[in-house]
C-alpha cells in the first residue's frame, strides 16, 4: 500500500535543491531522514548528502557502506530529538531531462521498498529549459514503485505520491550541517577523480599532468562559484532574518513587562 502523502520540510528541500543545482553534468544523490505517522504520511526533516564514487550523467548509486552509515546517523538523530527517525527515502537529480523516474529508478525504488514499505523517492529535474519561455525550470516529484499491470514488460511502475513543502521558521541544525558540508563533499569527489586520472598518467607525460591539474582547479573553482558563494549569501540572509526576529521578540518582551507592571500596581 503506497504512502498517502509526503511532507518535506522547507530546509530539507533547500539542501536537496542546492545539491541538485551543484552540477548539470552528472546526477547527484542523497538520503532522506524522517518518520511515518499513523496515517501513512511521511514527514522528512533531514538530509544526508552522499559522496559519489562514480559520477555518471544518467545514473547514480548508493553503496551498502553509505546506507549503513546513514542508518547510524539516523539513529543518533532519533536519540537527540527523542523521535522515531530513520532513513525513509532517497533523492537524486535529473539534469537536462524530465522529472519522471526511469525504469532503472523505479526498479531501484522497488528494491528499497523491499526493506521498508514506506520508503519514498524524490527526483529533482534541474537545468531543463522550458520550450516556451526558454528559461530553466525546476521540478520535483515524489514516487513509489507498485506492481505493474503487465504492460511494457516491467515488474513495477511508478506511483506518484502527493508532495507538500512545509514551511519552517528556522533552518534545523541537522540540515544546516548538511548544507555547510556540501562543498567539502564535492571537493572530495573532485580530488578522487583527479587522483584516479593522474594515477594512469606516466611521470614523463607533463602535458597530461598539467591538463589534469587544470581540470581539477577549474572544478574546484566551479564548486566555489555555484555553492560556496550562494550558501554564504543564504546563511547571511538567515542571520539577518534572525536578527530582526530577535529585535521583534525583545520589543514584545518589554511590552509584556510593562503590562505586567501596570497590572501589579
Amino acid at each position: 500500500m503506497p504512502v498517502s502523502c509526503v511532507n518535506l520540510e522547507s530546509d530539507a528541500y533547500l539542501v536537496c535543491l542546492t545539491h541538485a543545482l551543484s552540477t548539470e553534468r552528472e546526477e547527484v544523490m542523497g538520503l532522506l531522514i524522517g518518520e511515518v505517522d499513523e496515517n501513512s504520511v511521511v514527514h522528512i526533516s533531514a538530509v544526508i548528502v552522499l559522496r559519489r564514487s562514480d559520477k555518471q550523467p544518467d545514473r547514480v548509486e548508493i553503496s551498502p557502506e553509505q546506507l549503513s552509515d546513514a542508518s547510524t546517523k539516523a539513529e543518533r538523530l532519533a536519540q537527540d530529538l527523542n523521535r522515531p527517525m530513520r532513513v525513509i527515502g532517497w533523492y537524486h537529480s535529473h539534469p537536462h531531462i524530465t522529472v519522471w523516474p526511469s525504469h532503472v529508478d523505479v526498479r531501484t525504488q522497488a528494491m528499497y521498498q523491499m526493506m521498508d514499505d514506506n520508503f519514498v523517492g524524490l527526483i529533482f529535474s534541474v537545468f531543463n529549459e522550458d520550450k516556451n519561455s526558454k528559461h530553466n525550470r525546476i521540478q520535483v516529484t515524489c514516487f513509489q514503485a507498485i506492481p505493474s499491470n503487465g504492460y511494457g514488460g516491467s515488474e513495477h511502475e511508478r506511483y506518484e505520491v502527493p508532495l507538500k513543502i512545509t514551511p519552517s521558521s528556522a533552518i534545523g541544525w541537522e540540515c544546516l550541517e548538511a548544507l555547510v558540508a556540501l562543498p567539502g563533499i564535492l571537493k572530495q569527489e573532485e580530488e578522487e577523480a583527479y587522483h584516479n586520472a593522474s594515477a594512469s598518467v606516466p611521470p614523463e607525460d607533463l602535458i597530461a599532468r598539467v591538463h589534469n591539474s587544470a581540470v581539477y582547479t577549474k572544478s574546484l573553482c566551479h564548486v566555489m562559484e555555484v555553492l560556496s558563494g550562494p550558501i554564504m549569501t543564504t546563511l547571511e540572509n538567515r542571520l539577518e532574518i534572525n536578527r530582526i526576529r530577535c529585535q521583534y521578540l525583545e520589543r514584545q518582551k518589554e511590552l509584556l513587562k510593562q503590562k505586567l507592571a501596570r497590572y501589579s500596581t
